[in-house]
């Protein structure tokens, strides 16, 4: 998967390129990850990237041409995604993740700064993403966020299939609770079904943990789970 990041602090992402499992994948071939500096593609002696809103107020705006000249001097392959990071953007989920990480080969993460972006820039974008209801000083914490979520689930990033299908949010429910050596540790004992050797007994309890740790944290996640089943 080929991934390019429009962005005015390339060095942000330089810590992926070493960042345990995904920097092994980087490493191994799986992603090749690009950043673009609008300001390399600005046209003006000072390089300037800002300006002043129309209309007046606080903090400066990003300028639409040297960010439409970043993205129009990147390579376009045929399964092509771009994504702008936004407060505005449809909440993150794991499905999306998924979705990037098997129905493309190449993502565009355009990264907004200042006090925001001109107007125009959304017209570049396929999906606007936001990783929360908060604002941050601009996109390149939320695009490092997808890009840790989308290559972890690359073909070979992990160790195998099933972990990606066991853990929370894969399939709306958060996923049980996990136990190792010691079975006592200061009085706080393994669970009794989990020692059995009962495999039949384990996968009921893990899901029956599964069910109830949803439903008590994200009761939001467990009404949609619960509406899902009917459904099917």
């Amino acid at each position: 998967m080929r991934l390019d990041v429009v962005s005015l602090a390339p060095e942000a992402f330089a810590p992926l390129q070493g960042l345990g499992v995904i920097g092994r994948a980087f490493a191994a071939g799986r992603a090749e990850l690009h950043v673009h500096n609008p300001r390399d593609f600005a046209t003006d002696r000072y390089r300037k990237v800002d300006d002043e809103p129309y209309g007046g107020g606080a903090g400066m705006v990003l300028k639409p041409e040297p960010v439409y000249a970043a993205v129009e001097a990147i390579p376009v392959l045929p399964r092509r995604r771009v994504l702008l990071m936004s407060p505005q953007g449809t909440p993150l989920e794991q499905a999306d993740l998924r979705r990037w990480a098997t129905d493309y080969d190449q993502l565009v993460f355009l990264c907004g700064h200042y006090e925001g972006f001109d107007e125009r820039i959304r017209a570049l974008a396929d999906e606007e993403v936001s990783i929360g209801d908060f604002v941050l000083t601009g996109g390149e914490l939320p695009a490092m966020t997808i890009i840790n979520g989308v290559v972890r689930l690359l073909p070979g990033t992990v160790g195998t299939e099933a972990c990606l299908e066991e853990e929370s949010h894969s399939a709306l429910l958060l996923e049980h609770p996990h136990y190792t050596r010691p079975a006592d540790f200061r009085g706080m004992t393994v669970p009794d079904v989990l020692r059995s050797g009962d495999h039949g007994a384990i996968a009921r309890w893990r899901s029956q943990q599964q069910q109830q740790r949803t439903q008590q944290r994200r009761p939001d996640l467990y009404d949609r789970w619960q509406a899902q089943q009917q459904q099917q």
